[in-house]
């Protein structure tokens, strides 16, 4: 016979039992079924075109917002986007518990802001830079680059006017494989781009491209390091090389930015031995994207200086209003501290091995699924026998009755992998490939799946043909590159 103690505790479990049963019961008969079921956007359009009168319970709005959200794509296997998608479960809690901190508040949060310079030195450091620097946080590499440049065109109206020189044509010369934000800062800051045309076989540019365009009003030159569309890197050894010459010879001083949004994490680890930053002399600032290769959530860009001087103390800004006085360098103001923080906790935790071990991984998955698509007899690989991304630029060889984005569709719609297909910039206009982003959780057996997708896609439209209205019957592609 059970003491009476534990009969007495089995007695009033009983009993708890017994009335939250009874309780659910009168809830679920004085409750509507959306209680229970759902909310009542499962039959009323969710509001879109006015501000809503009323609110609703907090598990309502949660539920109308995944509701839509799941209708979008699987970022697990979008491999269109440089942008991390996945962070350690800890680097989770910590953004999660700092959303709160308003970054630009140094008053208040001065250990978000020690740490941020923290990662401005070891970036710094990473790139080569030869004594003290300058840098800082952005909400992206477009703040950056746009800071970056505006440095640039100011440094240029500097020598210009301290030489008595008229200082209202700047140009600035780079690729067609640059970035849309290039462009977008000599539209908004009234530069002149002087942009290098692409070529099919080729996809970046080197000093022969630069040196016709380059004179006196020129505030800088571009190289890019992983272009979005190849992935490769500009000959920024030879412009260099270049621009010293013209330097000696012309007595014109042009510096270089590096574009490094996607390679800047890339090229430190898979090829430490190629030159393309601070090592170079006319390398003055380098920009890059902690949350791509940096593998940090979005969104968080660097800028980082070759020297203290590089920075124009012009374009610094000084104020009080938040307690103490504070220089400010930024296009945004107002920002979370999360992704500083979550930059900084990559930098500690993985240390130039784990990011090393993690670049080689995706660098070995990229080179399957190149072997895969080769092998195939279907695919022209481009370039990865060159320095490049961990990514697989691909497209069609031979004769064909669909293109590239009637594969990308197959995929999309069929198989649930998001790969892009897109032209190339003028004068590659004629070029389109498919390209796909090899990153930390695209594993081997994915990598094999992903292959054998893409093969049944190209069957499955050796049946039906186009469904993109391509204007001619057959499509014909080279196969050099």
């Amino acid at each position: 016979m059970l003491p009476r103690s534990v009969s007495l505790g089995v007695f009033r479990v009983s009993l708890a039992r017994g009335r939250a049963r009874r309780c659910l019961n009168r809830r679920m008969a004085n409750s509507d079924d959306s209680v229970l079921f759902g909310n009542r956007f499962l039959t009323m359009p969710a509001p879109s075109q006015t501000f809503p009168e009323q609110g609703m319970t907090a598990t309502d709005a949660m539920r109308l917002v995944d509701v839509d959200l799941a209708m979008e794509g699987d970022p697990q296997r979008n491999l269109a986007t440089f942008v991390t998608t996945w962070m350690e479960p800890e680097a989770q809690r910590l953004i999660v518990e700092n959303l709160h901190r308003n970054f630009i508040d140094h008053a208040e949060y001065p250990i978000s802001a020690e740490i941020e310079q923290r990662c401005v030195r070891m970036l710094a450091d990473l790139f080569h830079a030869p004594g003290r620097t300058t840098g800082c946080r952005t909400q992206g590499s477009s703040e950056a680059i746009m800071l970056g440049a505006l440095s640039l065109k100011w440094k240029w109206r500097q020598r210009r006017q301290a030489s008595g020189l008229s200082a209202d044509r700047p140009n600035l010369v780079f690729g067609g494989d640059v970035h849309v934000v290039w462009e977008k800062f000599c539209r908004y800051f009234d530069v002149e781009p002087r942009i290098v045309p692409l070529a099919e076989g080729k996809y970046t540019i080197g000093p022969q491209d630069v040196e016709p365009r380059i004179d006196e009003n020129t505030i800088g030159v571009v190289a890019v390091l992983g272009t979005t569309f190849t992935g490769h890197k500009d000959d920024v050894v030879g412009i260099d090389a270049l621009l010293r010459d013209v330097r000696t010879k012309r007595d014109l001083d042009i510096p270089i930015h590096v574009d490094g949004a996607s390679g800047g994490f890339v090229w430190p680890f898979l090829y430490p031995d190629s030159t393309w930053d601070f090592r170079l002399e006319q390398v003055r600032s380098i920009n890059v994207s902690g949350h791509k290769y940096g593998l940090v959530y979005p969104g968080i860009g660097w800028l980082v200086f070759r020297e203290e001087s590089d920075l124009v103390e012009d374009l610094v800004f000084y104020e009080n209003y938040l307690g103490k006085t504070d220089a400010t360098f930024t296009l945004n103001f107002s920002t979370g501290a999360s992704m500083v923080l979550a930059q900084y906790y990559n930098f500690v935790r993985l240390g130039r091995q784990g990011y090393t071990y993690i670049m080689k991984m995706m660098q070995d998955n990229a080179r399957a699924l190149a072997d895969n698509l080769r092998d195939s007899g279907r695919f022209e690989v481009i370039g990865s026998d060159l320095e490049q991304l961990p990514l697989v630029a691909f497209r069609l060889v031979g004769e064909n009755a669909y293109d590239e984005s009637d594969i990308a569709w197959q995929l999309s719609a069929e198989r649930g992998w998001m790969v892009p297909a897109y032209t190339l910039p003028p004068n590659a206009e004629r070029v389109k490939i498919l390209r796909a982003l090899v990153k930390e959780t695209l594993s081997r057996e994915q990598v094999d799946r992903l292959s054998q997708d893409i093969a049944d896609a190209c069957r499955t439209l050796d049946h039906k043909g186009a469904t993109h209205g391509i204007e001619r019957n057959q499509v014909k592609r080279g196969t050099g590159y």
